[in-house]
């Protein structure tokens, strides 16, 4: 902040900052509730309770309780490293449940990422699975 005979004033390039830093952190708190309200929606799309999501982790060898996928159910405690296991529990793609697509058998997103960053079937080695990486077999 500087100040002139006027009042103070605000760096432009300090507001500049504040506000794509503010943008991200909206972008993120987006995406967060999305995968929140995701996992209940398909959750009870396939007819499921909580209890029987937590069978099918289990029985994955990735244990979880009722109230760990409530929380997350309502945004709170949500595990990125859990959601490989809870799309394979809820018969979905991770790109489903961070709602880059609308459709929970899609693994591409249905919009462009943006410039920089590999497309579908351009990722190594053109492998579709793109945003598991190359290491993954072939899902289609």
């Amino acid at each position: 902040m500087t100040s002139t005979a006027d009042g103070p004033t605000t760096d432009p390039t300090t507001t500049d900052s504040r506000t794509v830093a503010h943008a991200i952190g909206d972008r993120t708190a987006e995406r967060h509730w999305t995968c929140a309200r995701r996992l209940r929606e398909r959750r009870r799309q396939l007819g499921l309770t909580q209890a029987e999501v937590v069978t099918r982790m289990g029985g994955r060898g990735a244990p979880l309780t009722n109230r760990t996928l409530s929380a997350m159910e309502n945004g709170r405690g949500l595990d990125l490293g859990r959601l490989p296991d809870l799309a394979a529990a809820l018969d979905c793609t991770i790109t489903y449940l961070v709602g880059l697509t609308g459709d929970p058998a899609r693994w591409e997103p249905d919009v462009p990422l943006g410039p920089g960053l590999t497309a579908p079937g351009n990722g190594p080695a053109g492998h579709p699975n793109w945003i598991l990486g190359p290491d993954l077999p072939t899902l289609r």
